[in-house]
């Protein structure tokens, strides 16, 4: 007898005054990826102009509004709320995960408590999003990355959009193929190599680098051997030192 398996659980929580309406498409579809969006709340002043845009958005993706009017300044009434209301359906056991929308670091401590409970949490934020919040979440996607392409997403296609340069990609690369062990000759899957950044850094994303899929970064680096027996998985190792020097030249 054929068994469904249901896409994770998710709660969407996104902080209005810390995100910018013009990423909704680009976050739905990439919260798609995860999971199931089953709980999408949006928390802001929506009577002023900072949290107007998100107007246009709410009833294209169903997002509840959690109106919080300013009474004071200085006091954030809407991020207050958002806790709340991220603990009540935590303890709820209804959800598999959270994605918090914000670059606000003040969501760290929440992240942090989260993941102390077994629940993934997912980040995203601009680049300009301070560590200690990124690195508090299982992964943490730039909203700039969102609906980001590289050009033709052909392999040695020269990226578009990049916040990085991929040499900066490189050396987190190498470290992680530092950690892991390959076979006699020193390849390794290149699966794993992308599981081992995601364990050393929440917010490494390939597209940050200009490319959609690792193996097109890897590739742009130039700082790796590349190699896919016929029938296997694509797998890589470091370059000899001699010609990394030869090619810096």
């Amino acid at each position: 007898m054929a068994t469904d398996i249901r896409s994770p659980r998710l709660a969407v929580l996104i902080d209005a005054d810390n995100a910018s309406a013009k990423i909704a498409d680009g976050l739905f579809e990439e919260v798609a990826k995860i999971g199931e969006a089953s709980v999408r709340r949006i928390y802001g002043d929506f009577s002023g102009t900072r949290s107007k845009g998100w107007a246009d958005v709410l009833a294209r993706h169903a997002i509840i509004p959690q109106q919080q009017f300013a009474y004071t300044t200085g006091k954030n009434a809407s991020d207050i709320t958002l806790v709340i209301d991220a603990m009540d359906l935590l303890h709820s056991g209804r959800f598999d995960g959270f994605c918090l929308v914000s670059s606000d670091s003040d969501f760290t401590r929440l992240a942090a408590r989260i993941r102390e409970q077994g629940i993934d949490v997912y980040g995203f934020g601009e680049q300009k999003t301070p560590e200690s919040f990124r690195q508090a979440c299982r992964r943490f996607v730039y909203t700039e990355n969102l609906g980001a392409t590289a050009a033709g997403n052909r392999p040695h296609a020269a990226p578009t959009r990049a916040l990085q340069s991929p040499s900066v990609a490189a050396a987190a690369i190498e470290k992680a193929l530092a950690q892991m062990e390959g076979d006699e000759d020193g390849w390794v899957p290149l699966s794993g190599v992308g599981a081992q950044l995601a364990n050393l850094a929440s917010d490494f994303d390939p597209r940050t680098f200009g490319f959609r899929k690792l193996s097109d970064l890897v590739r742009e680096t130039g700082a790796f051997e590349i190699d896919q027996p016929e029938g296997g998985r694509l797998r890589i190792r470091s370059k000899p030192a001699s010609t990394k020097r030869r090619k810096g030249r």
